[in-house]
C-alpha cells in the first residue's frame, strides 16, 4: 500500500494531470512461489511536479520506478503518461517510449569511460542526430554548463569526482528534453555536501524545462524538499 504526504511546497492545484498510475501489482517468481513486490498501487501525478517515492527497504520503490518508466512490465493495473499506455509497452515500442519521453538518474553514473563528459551525454542521442530539430553538441554543451561542468567538457570520467560524473549523468537523462524524469537514489553516493549541489543543479533544470521529476529516495531531507511524498509499505510475506 502507499500513503500520501503533501509538503509545504505543493504545487497549485491548477496543474493537469500527467501521469496516472492505478490499480498497479508487481510480483516476481521465487523458487517456492511469488514474492509480491507491489500490491494496488494507485496515485496521480501532475505535470511539472517533484514527486519523492519513500519507504523501507524492499517495499517496491525501484519496482515501481522501472515500471513507470517501461523498464519492467506490471502483473496488473495501469499505468497512463499522458495518452501512451505504458503498462502495454513491449520491446521497441517500451525503448521509443523511453528514448521520446522519459529520463532515468541512477544511484550509479554508467558513464562510458572511453568517452570525454560531452560525448557521453550526446551518445543516446547519436544515432537520430539528423533527425532531431535542435543541434546536439550545442545543447550537450548548454547543459553541462549549466550544472556546472562547462570546463570539464572534454575529461573522461576517471577524471571526474563523484559529484561531477552525476552531474553529466544529469544532462544525459537531459538531452532528449523528456517529460519525466526517473530518479534512483541519485545522491546515494555521494557525500552530503555533493548530494546537496547535484540536487540542486537537477532540481534546476527539471524546473526550467517543466518536466515532472519522480525521485526514490532513503534521505528524509530531500523528500521534504519535493512537493509530495508517496510512501511504499513493505508487503506482508504471506501477501
Amino acid at each position: 500500500m502507499e500513503q500520501e504526504q503533501e509538503n509545504e511546497n505543493t504545487h497549485s492545484s491548477e496543474q493537469s494531470i500527467q501521469l496516472t498510475v492505478k490499480d498497479l501489482s508487481k510480483s516476481y517468481k521465487v523458487p517456492d512461489g511469488k514474492l509480491g513486490v507491489l500490491q494496488h498501487i494507485t496515485f496521480e501525478v501532475k505535470r511539472g511536479e517533484f514527486i519523492a517515492i519513500t519507504g523501507p527497504s524492499g517495499s517496491g520503490k525501484t519496482t515501481l520506478l522501472m515500471l513507470l518508466g517501461a523498464l519492467d512490465v506490471p502483473d496488473a493495473g495501469e499505468i497512463w503518461l499522458g495518452e501512451s499506455a505504458v503498462h502495454r509497452l513491449r520491446g521497441v515500442a517500451a525503448a521509443d517510449f523511453r528514448r521520446e519521453k522519459v529520463g532515468f538518474v541512477f544511484q550509479l553514473f554508467y558513464l562510458l569511460p572511453n568517452l570525454t563528459a560531452l560525448e557521453n551525454v550526446m551518445v543516446p542521442l547519436l544515432p537520430y542526430r539528423r533527425k532531431l530539430d535542435f543541434d546536439l553538441r550545442k545543447r550537450a554543451t548548454e547543459l553541462l554548463e549549466r550544472v556546472g561542468m562547462g570546463d570539464r567538457l572534454g575529461h573522461p570520467p576517471a577524471r571526474l569526482s563523484g559529484g561531477e560524473q552525476q552531474r553529466v549523468a544529469i544532462a544525459r537523462a537531459l538531452i532528449h528534453r523528456p517529460q519525466v524524469l526517473l530518479a534512483d537514489e541519485p545522491t546515494g553516493n555521494l557525500d552530503p555536501a555533493t548530494g546537496v549541489g547535484v540536487l540542486a543543479a537537477l532540481r534546476e533544470l527539471q524546473q526550467s524545462g517543466q518536466q515532472t521529476l519522480i525521485m526514490v529516495t532513503h534521505n528524509p531531507q530531500i523528500a521534504a524538499a519535493a512537493d509530495r511524498q508517496i510512501r511504499l509499505e513493505q508487503l506482508s510475506s504471506d501477501t
